[in-house]
């Protein structure tokens, strides 16, 4: 067993148990739900409008390769500059290249899961450059030292009183100040900052390809602060972001804020298409595309696993799935948790390290129910187990004890050979650990099925 799988079945283990843990995760998507079913009630075919968007998504990633040169040549045409990046340390090395050449010595960022996969705050923070979260549930787990905990809410683990406490400890404010106070703190303190930033990082929702431009979604207007104050913009963003056309934003745009949050439309949507022009009064000098691969051409090649791409990062099926409610988004130790994350983070960072998310899945198919772009996320999650196997990932007791199975599975014979006293016996000594030790082990009838129906109808059948 490696460590991350090792690590993940402990934490699992005292994350399930934890009450408090457990009240404040049911309490938010308590609310997440009732927000979506009247999000949800305004779509006129919602059905519909999921089967378009997973067809616009197939077409994207059949055609890729052609999209992405053409939303290049778009945006260079605008002033714009565009960097592949292949991995996460390419990626740091280009934003290291243009923060140094340009002399700056401070960045301000949005909300980005991108610049949370290639670790970019810990990047920046080692070449002496100080970089700061500008989402204020980012900016909370920030002070906290802590990873997001969720792809759209990343403070969703602590409640108003942890927040109210580490703002009291941090900056001084009443212990019960009111979540209206703390925000006007964190505005307080965030607003000079962006003056003073000489870059903004962001990432972006999508990538449009007919115009070359990029569009972000929020509900803070961080981002929009973020990208005007600053004299360079770095967008950093995964090449699955791409969508064909501007229009496909009447379709995404909406999918993205119901399933995210329950809104129609979220507050501040931006459409960006390169630095400031010579007739415009705001924005940056200098603006960077960075297209991001870092694994995602791998599982392109994967074509009965190449539907993980199609995700918005909504973060519904979190918010749906039975797991992610008891063990919360920490556990899984990766940028993606949840659902889609034990899909993609396999085939993005290694399956040997990470196949033991794909087991930690009920199979109930929540996840699938609520993809807004119809990812068949529970079957890519078998998949990923097949694939585990087929790589001979799985260790030798594993691989003996399900060919044992089979074998005793295929004959009636065999499945009757031992009495239920000793498949009693041989779970409690092989399967007790593994069930874990807060159930109870299933027990097993004295006879077996077929026995026990031949001795009820042995008279009728003579």
């Amino acid at each position: 067993m490696t460590m991350p799988a090792a690590s993940f079945i402990e934490k699992s283990a005292e994350k399930a148990f934890d009450l408090g843990h457990r009240k404040i995760i049911n309490y938010n998507i308590g609310k997440y739900d009732a927000a979506l079913a009247r999000g949800l009630s305004k779509f006129a075919n919602l059905e519909t409008a999921k089967r378009k968007s997973h067809v616009i998504k197939w077409k994207v990633m059949e055609n890729l390769d052609k999209l992405l040169p053409e939303f290049e040549a778009n945006f260079q045409r605008k002033g714009g500059k565009v960097i592949w990046a292949n991995d996460a340390e390419e990626a740091r090395r280009e934003i290291l290249q243009i923060i140094k050449k340009s002399g700056s010595k401070s960045v301000i960022k949005s909300k980005s899961m991108a610049t949370e996969e290639i670790h970019l705050n810990e990047f920046l923070e080692k070449n002496q450059i100080e970089a700061l979260e500008s989402d204020l549930g980012e900016y909370i787990v920030q002070l906290l030292g802590q990873k997001p905990y969720h792809i759209v809410t990343p403070a969703m683990h602590l409640s108003k009183e942890d927040i109210a406490k580490l703002f009291h400890e941090k900056f001084g404010t009443a212990i019960d100040a009111t979540p209206e106070q703390l925000t006007q703190k964190a505005r307080e303190l965030l607003r000079q900052k962006y003056t003073q930033a000489d870059v903004g990082i962001t990432g972006a929702n999508f990538l449009i390809a007919d115009s070359g431009s990029i569009a972000v979604t929020e509900n803070e207007g961080n981002t929009r602060l973020t990208t005007t104050f600053p004299k360079i913009h770095i967008a950093v963003v995964g090449i699955e972001k791409m969508i064909p056309s501007m229009a496909d934003l009447d379709l995404f745009w909406p999918l993205l804020s119901s399933h995210g949050t329950g809104q129609n439309l979220t507050v501040y949507n931006t459409i960006l298409g390169g630095p400031k022009q010579p007739h415009e009064s705001d924005g940056p000098e200098e603006m960077y595309v960075i297209l991001l691969d870092n694994g995602r051409s791998d599982l392109l090649a994967q074509k009965d696993q190449r539907q993980g791409l199609y995700c918005i990062r909504c973060g519904a099926c979190l918010n749906a799935c039975p797991i992610y409610k008891n063990i919360g988004g920490h556990t899984y130790e990766t940028t993606y948790s949840g659902p889609i994350g034990s899909v993609i983070t396999p085939h993005m960072q290694g399956m040997e390290t990470f196949k033991h998310l794909s087991y930690a899945s009920s199979l109930c198919g929540k996840c699938t129910e609520v993809c807004p772009v119809k990812i068949d996320i529970h079957k890519m999650l078998l998949l990923n187990r097949r694939d585990a196997v087929k790589e001979g990932l799985n260790n030798k007791i594993e691989g003996w004890a399900w060919f044992a199975w089979k074998k005793g599975m295929l004959k009636r014979k065999t499945m009757d050979l031992l009495s239920g006293k000793w498949k009693n016996k041989i779970m409690q000594k092989f399967f007790s650990k593994g069930w874990g030790t807060h159930r109870s082990l299933p027990e097993v009838a004295p006879q077996s099925f077929s026995k026990q129906w031949l001795a009820e109808h042995e008279n009728k059948i003579s």
